[in-house]
């Protein structure tokens, strides 16, 4: 099914006023009002806003997908907005919010909401559609443009609907330190390890400095008066420009498609007991899957 296919004319705003989110959000949920739709909400509204203070949800790119799973409403409500100036609060990526999605759907529903989510999100990665959708003069505009780019709500959920696009990588030839630096710096204890034309190689992680500096903890484990000459962690940071990602490194990775079913991948990293899986097309990485984010956006939402 087309994600255009869910829109509908009456929930689409193309001139809002507001100028913060949550101006937006109460503009948005307006149209409802408008409709005579009786719902409550204020539930509603307590459900957005405690899903924000959870995690922001501006997206980047000039989009936002405020969202909430609540018993208030029966059934999926999609309201679409456009800020022709932009609102004023902060964003990843520096880009005024343009574009606010809000998404309302039952605590029971969650593959169709996940799955719409989605299709939004990728819409927003188009190269050039926040430019096309300011550009609209219509409300039909909107529409058809959504259409046009083709973007659709599958049936199951897949991993592409679940994982992160964006993954943090480094190159065999990247240094120890290189590889603590950017774990710390996006708080991650797990790295992919790639090539120069972005082919996926093995990971690297946490578990892996810590042994480059603990080469014998199998045998400190077993005596604990077991006597070492030197500080190890102190010997190994001496070294962390020298030590390559080449060294370290492991291949014994995990990996799938954005196209898998999203419940084959959880039973694989239930089973063989692993925290994410890569995602590759066509030999090249293109996401990660984490254990943490099936919790937080399936099960949760």
């Amino acid at each position: 099914m087309k994600l255009a296919n869910l829109l509908m004319e009456r929930r689409i705003n193309i001139d809002l006023d507001s100028r913060t989110k949550e101006e937006a959000v109460l503009e948005l949920l307006d149209m409802i009002k408008t409709e005579g739709i009786a719902l409550d909400f204020d539930v509603i509204l307590r459900s957005i806003r405690e899903r924000e203070e959870v995690e922001d949800t501006s997206y980047g790119r000039g989009f936002a997908f405020p969202h909430a799973r609540t018993d208030a409403v029966s059934e999926l409500y999609i309201l679409v907005g456009l800020s022709r100036q932009g609102l004023v609060n902060k964003t990843p990526d520096g880009i005024p919010v343009h574009v606010v999605c809000l998404l309302l759907t039952p605590s029971t529903i969650a593959k169709l909401y996940l799955q719409t989510l989605s299709g939004l999100a990728a819409l927003g990665r188009i190269p050039g559609t926040l430019e096309k959708v300011l550009a609209v003069t219509h409300k039909t505009d909107l529409i058809r443009l959504v259409s046009d780019a083709n973007v659709t709500v599958e049936k199951e959920l897949m991993v592409k609907d679940v994982m992160r696009h964006k993954v943090a990588v480094v190159t065999p030839d990247d240094t120890l330190k290189e590889v603590a630096n950017k774990m710390f710096q996006y708080r991650l204890s797990a790295l992919a390890v790639v090539d120069e034309n972005n082919r996926l190689l093995g990971a690297i992680d946490d578990r892996d400095l810590i042994k480059a500096a603990l080469p014998d903890y199998q045998a400190f484990i077993s005596n604990l008066n077991y006597s070492m000459d030197v500080e190890p962690f102190e010997e190994l940071l001496k070294q962390e420009d020298k030590i390559k990602v080449s060294q370290l490194y492991r291949q014994d990775f995990e990996v799938t498609t954005p196209e898998t079913r999203i419940v084959e991948v959880a039973a694989m990293m239930i089973f063989k007991d692993v925290k994410r899986v890569f995602v590759t097309s066509d030999d090249s990485l293109v996401g990660i899957l984490l254990r943490k984010d099936i919790v937080n956006m399936v099960i949760r939402g």
